[in-house]
């Protein structure tokens, strides 16, 4: 039997092992800004997949919703040999951490309740940096009993949610919530500027109305003007986009166009964890996904959480084979344990992978940021901007002595400009 099958020693336990404990101020807004974050994912957000996002320069990691009834009725314990600390349920462990992430994990939270909120949040708070309150998810495990995207309609509610969690927690834990956009953009700034008045550090904008699927793109234009109205009240807080960013790379477009502080990684990062990085992994199927078994092994993860999220890994292919592919996607799809994948992930320690990963945490230097930072960007004019330089133009041509002849004139093609009808409607829309 593997040592894994038993529930990790009490948290009090002399045996537990020394792990590296590094030194970071407390988390504050500024901490929220200028990075890669990893989404809270339900299933694909399990603790080697954080581990590994923070290997490959995400900034934070958010966990997976965490039902606040769920995690009150769990038990928390430690195991002796890896460190790892999870709160036991009944017959699983509802929620798992390590220290080596304390630094960088946001803790989302399901509620519908300031009080139980408070007491899910007091449960953990030894364990994580910041709390999230879940304000955005559509699905109806989130949205039942008035959680999740339910909050959208009902700001009281949601707001006394997070003042509630702001005054029980010491400042040296965050308080940030997660949102849709409203359908109406004025309705979304009158929420955002209700959210931003409860204290929190950060807010997040899944830049999808709760009605959008992942299928629809996602209007980040949108973003900036709810950017600019934060910045304009004040209070520090630091926006996140969230919706169709594909990496480190394509972030610089995001940020061009929102003008937000920082990226959030959802889907991209289920399928590549490694997204995070300048120069993310190839040919997953040789290059990450046996470490990430053998990673998950080692911490005890659960099996079937490791093999769900293995097989949504995929990612650019350079010199794989299709043979060595589809021999390790079957013997996946097909395994029941860890012990069945040994032809294909062996040796098993998993003591390797996870040094290599404290390895990289500890070259931030007790800094937040990866060391291979986000580089500037130079953001879209804003909406002020944008507004005023119209003016100027107008004035200008207005006080032209003469325009120039007609047959002087640079034909738009040679400036990029000439655009068909057709397209011309599309841009317009």
């Amino acid at each position: 039997m593997s040592r894994r099958s038993q529930p990790p020693s009490p948290d009090s336990s002399p045996r537990v092992a020394k792990r590296p404990r590094l030194e970071y101020a407390p988390l504050t807004s500024e901490d929220y800004k200028h990075g890669l974050m990893l989404a809270p994912m339900v299933r694909s957000g399990a603790l080697p997949t954080r581990l590994y996002a923070l290997k490959h320069g995400a900034k934070l990691v958010w966990g997976p919703e965490t039902i606040d009834k769920a995690i009150l009725h769990t038990t928390r314990g430690v195991d002796p040999v890896t460190g790892v600390v999870s709160y036991h349920g009944k017959s699983k462990a509802i929620f798992t951490t390590h220290p080596i992430e304390k630094p960088f994990l946001i803790y989302q939270i399901g509620s519908a309740d300031p009080e139980l909120a408070v007491q899910a949040a007091k449960m953990v708070q030894q364990d994580v940096s910041g709390f999230d309150l879940n304000c955005g998810c559509p699905k109806p495990f989130s949205t039942h009993g008035g959680m999740g995207a339910a909050l959208l309609t009902n700001p009281d509610l949601l707001c006394s949610i997070l003042t509630a969690l702001r005054e029980a927690m010491p400042p040296e834990i965050t308080v940030s919530a997660k949102i849709r956009l409203l359908p109406s953009q004025e309705d979304t700034l009158k929420l955002v500027e209700r959210i931003v008045n409860t204290g929190i550090s950060a807010l997040t904008v899944h830049c999808r109305t709760r009605n959008m699927r992942m299928k629809e793109k996602a209007v980040i234009e949108r973003l900036r003007e709810i950017v600019e109205f934060v910045e304009r009240m004040g209070k520090g807080v630091a926006v996140i986009e969230n919706g169709d960013c594909l990496g480190y790379e394509d972030s610089k477009r995001v940020r061009e166009v929102t003008g937000a502080h920082s990226v959030m990684i959802a889907t991209a990062a289920e399928a590549n964890p490694t997204c995070f990085s300048p120069t993310p992994l190839k040919d997953l199927e040789l290059t990450f996904v046996p470490s990430y078994i053998r990673l998950g092994k080692y911490l005890g993860n659960h099996w079937s959480s490791t093999k769900f999220c293995s097989t949504q890994f995929q990612g650019q292919h350079k010199s794989a084979s299709r043979a060595d592919l589809k021999a390790l996607r079957e013997a996946i799809v097909h395994a029941k344990s860890y012990e069945d994948m040994e032809e294909h992930v062996a040796p098993w320690t998993g003591e390797k992978e996870f040094a290599e990963i404290v390895e990289a945490i500890e070259r931030r230097g007790g800094q937040r940021a990866p060391p291979i930072a986000l580089q500037p960007v130079a953001p879209a004019p804003t909406l002020a901007q944008i507004a005023s330089e119209t003016t100027k133009d107008q004035v200008a041509l207005q006080e032209a002595p003469d325009a120039a002849p007609a047959s002087q004139s640079i034909p738009a093609a040679v400036l990029g400009l000439d655009i068909p009808p057709a397209a011309a409607e599309a841009i317009a829309v």
